[in-house]
């Protein structure tokens, strides 16, 4: 009997990076690995068609890198898929390059890998909060061009400050704890407050302007969907507290960019932590150009060891699923 075949659609050159070994040992144990050699949508479709190289794939790795050959996972390229497909195991706690709606229609289950990315995420969020409040980034471009603390101002500390994380998941209790060890108090949003509670201490806030009013530090840690796109505007700006700081390491399309600026150049916000742009890898020259913002080109999983995490997830969720258990990570929208 002939195992069921997977593609891996990842980096069009390299493949999965960090786990060839586990590739090759477990997912090769279940299932006939095809490797992602289309160098465009075009010919991926042609592949994908009757008598094409994937027209019998049962599932799929995907890896944002793959959207450098083949595009997004959209729903054109979805309804491109053939009726083989059941699963795409995506590598990445964010999914917003897949159409979930179109591949529910289309019944494919889909994966991520939350858990995976908690960590280095949270690392980054931490360095991000910190710089922004102590004002690191312009400090080390003034060292770098040879002014030392020329033109310096005191900065804020982070201690005995109020951390607002909207978004308490796993990235946002990781950032908790690591904010926590500079003697911050943690409050969170939520639409429904965890049970049972953390083990740190934190309070839930059932409103987000509550918490916007409350807090030194707002940290974004949200998925991008039709609802949160857009979502954190000029009117969540006015209500954060005078000399307040912005973190964002979920996605920056949750953030109006514009009101950022204003928000800014106004004083209204002390100073911003971004990880995440809306366009990237294009980022607003005017982001760039301001020197309250510590800016870093989503960091928030490049480290080998993350990354290992993540692959060795996405190829536990195809195992589990071509086993009969199903996916072990399957989205939310899918699971409701």
């Amino acid at each position: 009997m002939s195992k069921p075949q997977v593609l891996i659609a990842a980096n069009p050159k390299n493949g999965i990076v960090w786990s060839k070994e586990e590739q090759n040992s477990k997912l090769g144990a279940v299932a006939e690995v095809l490797e992602l050699t289309s160098s465009s949508r075009e010919e991926f479709y042609k592949d994908l068609s009757s008598g094409g190289k994937y027209a019998n794939i049962v599932g799929i790795y995907r890896h944002n890198d793959s959207a450098s050959a083949i595009g997004i996972f959209d729903k054109d390229l979805i309804d491109h898929l053939p009726k083989s497909v059941k699963y795409i195991a995506h590598n990445g706690a964010g999914y917003d390059q897949i159409d979930i709606a179109a591949a529910t229609a289309k019944g494919i289950e889909v994966s991520h890998t939350p858990g995976a990315v908690d960590a280095a995420t949270a690392t980054v969020g931490a360095f991000l909060a910190i710089s922004a409040m102590r004002q690191f980034y312009r400090a080390e471009v003034n060292v770098r061009n040879g002014q030392w603390k020329s033109g310096l101002s005191p900065a804020r500390d982070p201690e005995q400050k109020i951390l607002g994380i909207i978004g308490m998941g796993g990235i946002g209790k990781a950032l908790a704890r690591r904010l926590i060890a500079f003697d911050m108090k943690v409050i969170y949003h939520n639409r429904n407050e965890i049970t049972p509670p953390p083990d740190f201490p934190c309070t839930y806030i059932p409103n987000v302007e509550d918490l916007l009013k409350q807090s030194d530090i707002v940290s974004l840690n949200l998925p991008l969907n039709d609802k949160t796109k857009g979502s954190f505007g000029k009117k969540q700006f006015d209500q954060m507290k005078d000399g307040s700081v912005l973190v964002n390491t979920a996605r920056g399309a949750v953030v109006d960019e514009e009101a950022l600026l204003q928000a800014l150049d106004s004083g209204k916000l002390f100073s911003a932590g971004l990880d995440v742009f809306p366009d990237e890898p294009n980022v607003n020259p005017k982001l760039l150009q301001n020197d309250k913002i510590t800016v870093l080109p989503h960091m928030g999983t490049e480290t080998r060891d993350s990354q290992k995490k993540m692959e060795i997830l996405v190829l536990d969720n195809l195992i589990s699923a071509l086993s009969g258990k199903g996916l072990l990570n399957q989205v939310p929208e899918q699971k409701k």
